[in-house]
């Protein structure tokens, strides 16, 4: 469990460099931030691609993708009906629960809630021994399919409030070729797959992202094409082709030269996978500007910190579903550790934030948000010591 305290140490010097950093370099952090937005991204991919390479799909078995994708849809719109529900029924000024405006500022930044870092879940897992569970497998395509959900629900949020706009379908689009992409030719390209490889895979998929967002961007400025990195670098790793002796090759190595071979992918993942944990610390919103967003209004903080608890708990709560499912396949315990490992949020929640600020929405409930956040991924670790003590010593291995 060495690494699982090591990156969550990581995920805090992040989150507290978050806080720290911006009102240090001010006005010139704002020349940084797309950086650091782009090594997240480069770091996510790096860690989807081996993800999908070890991903595997029953083509005989097609309608279980289907049960998947539900169970991992009440994963993400539990969380986000609770949160929702929250920030009108208890938080609302008199008359949100009758104020379409109210719900729909309320519906778009309740998806904080939603979805689950798939990034961080499948690092920490894989760091606490846990990579050829039942659990992983279950977590890997619930995580994928919840976070498909949480970008596809935006698209109609998004409608609400800027209106029906090319870009959207663009979206949409995509993510249905990506999918068939993964589907027609899976384990199927034969590339390089060593970290540096890998890496400038990563590179190259961040690039893309980036480029159409920054692109789109130029055409329309208030809704930019925004491609999350995460299912282009899972398809692609789907794609690759399996190798002899291991996901990087070498089976016919000697020895010791396949010994320091994977030494050094260790190594690499190892680095990788840290620094991307400290950016998604980085990658939360500030406090101090969401503060000084509300014209200096005083807060109670004594207040605020029972709304997060209160709203932390909902929108773990909401992940819980899935242990009703899977009967068949896992004991009860291990259907809970399924639902305690999706509890983890990270950059994509943080980005549902950001967006909600773009389009003006701003007050306590964008302050719970952050800080409820910011509480799921300082807990990371104890989730998976949490998930580690369900599955117990003798789990159920994943079936390929």
């Amino acid at each position: 469990m060495g690494k699982v305290f090591f990156y969550s140490l990581l995920l805090i010097a992040g989150l507290v460099g978050s806080q720290v950093i911006p009102p240090m370099l001010g006005e010139n952090f704002a020349t940084l931030q797309p950086w650091l937005k782009f090594l997240t991204f480069t770091a996510l991919a790096y860690i989807m691609i081996h993800v999908g390479y070890e991903f595997d799909i029953d083509k005989s078995n097609v309608r279980q993708y289907g049960w998947d994708y539900a169970v991992a849809m009440t994963a993400a719109a539990f969380p986000w009906v609770f949160a929702a529900a929250y920030f009108i029924f208890v938080m609302g000024k008199p008359g949100d629960a009758t104020s379409s405006k109210a719900w729909i500022d309320a519906l778009l930044l309740g998806r904080f809630a939603s979805p689950t870092s798939a990034g961080v879940l499948f690092s920490m897992l894989a760091a606490a021994g846990l990579a050829a569970t039942w659990v992983f497998a279950k977590a890997r395509i619930l995580a994928i399919f919840d976070d498909i959900d949480t970008v596809l629900l935006m698209i109609p949020l998004k409608m609400l409030i800027v209106g029906p706009r090319w870009q959207l379908a663009i979206v949409v689009v995509v993510m249905v070729v990506m999918i068939w992409l993964a589907w027609k030719y899976l384990h199927a390209l034969r590339l390089p797959l060593t970290w540096a490889w890998v890496l400038l895979y990563a590179v190259l998929l961040a690039l893309a992202c980036e480029s159409v967002y920054y692109g789109s961007k130029m055409i329309d400025r208030t809704v930019p094409i925004h491609l999350e990195v995460l299912l282009p670098a899972f398809v692609l790793g789907c794609m690759i082709a399996k190798r002899p002796g291991g996901a990087h090759g070498g089976g016919h190595a000697s020895g010791e030269a396949a010994d320091s071979h994977a030494r050094s992918e260790a190594i690499a993942s190892t680095v990788i996978t840290g620094l991307f944990m400290f950016l998604v610390g980085m990658s939360m919103p500030s406090i101090a500007s969401m503060t000084s967003a509300e014209g200096g209004q005083t807060l109670d903080w004594t207040t605020i910190a029972m709304h997060v608890l209160a709203i932390t708990f909902l929108a773990n709560l909401g992940k819980m579903f899935p242990a009703f499912c899977y009967r068949r396949e896992a004991p009860l315990r291990e259907r809970l550790a399924v639902c305690v490992g999706m509890w983890p949020r990270g950059e994509v929640g943080a980005g549902v934030l950001i967006v909600s600020l773009s389009y003006g929405i701003s007050g306590p409930d964008v302050i719970v948000g952050m800080l409820s956040l910011a509480l799921n991924l300082v807990l990371t670790g104890v989730f998976i010591l949490i998930v580690k003590r369900l599955i117990g010593p003798t789990p159920t291995l994943a079936t390929r």
